[in-house]
């Protein structure tokens, strides 16, 4: 006899009740992907660095039309990720939805393959215009543009130290790889 096990699949209104009710709190490290809540990967030192000179950056750069958003949910089909940083348009209404954001950031460590693997085809399938994400296994930047609706990027690029990189919607705003990575 084998025990078969049922998983619940959460809507995005059954999320948004169970936060609103207080069945989960700022305190619960979870994200709400593709109907599943997973635990969120713990940030390493090096990770918080990174998020924190992007956001400094991004703020100095951008004017105040432009959100830099720290971890905060990304409201998707049935998904709602909350990346380490989201530029998108200033909005009212609380989170942002796919059609407001320009880029979205992942920095990974131990959360690499996840960030690869999961949240990329996610941002992809939503029509997220430009990924990044700052790989600090290996030192560089994962550049994904063109998002596919099979959940692939069709302009992949690595790029390393010494090398610039320009947001697709942000014309004339440059930042050194090794900026980013250091």
């Amino acid at each position: 006899m084998s025990l078969g096990f049922v998983h619940y699949k959460l809507s995005i209104d059954k999320y948004e009740q169970m936060i609103r009710a207080g069945i989960l709190t700022e305190n619960d490290r979870v994200e709400l992907i593709r109907g599943e809540l997973l635990d969120k990967m713990p940030i390493g030192d090096a990770h918080v660095e990174v998020v924190n000179r992007l956001n400094r950056k991004f703020t100095k750069l951008l004017d105040e039309s432009v959100t830099v958003s720290v971890q905060n949910p990304l409201v998707l089909a049935d998904s709602e990720p909350e990346p380490d940083l989201a530029l998108y348009t200033r909005r009212a209404g609380g989170k942002a939805r796919p059609g407001d954001v320009h880029l979205v950031i992942e920095v990974a460590d131990s959360s690499l393959e996840f960030d690869r693997t999961v949240k990329l085809p996610l941002y992809a399938e939503a029509g997220i215009r430009e990924l990044w994400i700052v790989n600090l296994i290996d030192g560089c930047l994962e550049v994904y543009r063109q998002p596919q609706i099979d959940g692939t990027y069709a302009q992949p690029l690595v790029l390393r130290a010494g090398e610039e990189i320009e947001p697709l919607a942000f014309a004339g705003v440059r930042l050194a790889v090794s900026e980013i990575l250091a």
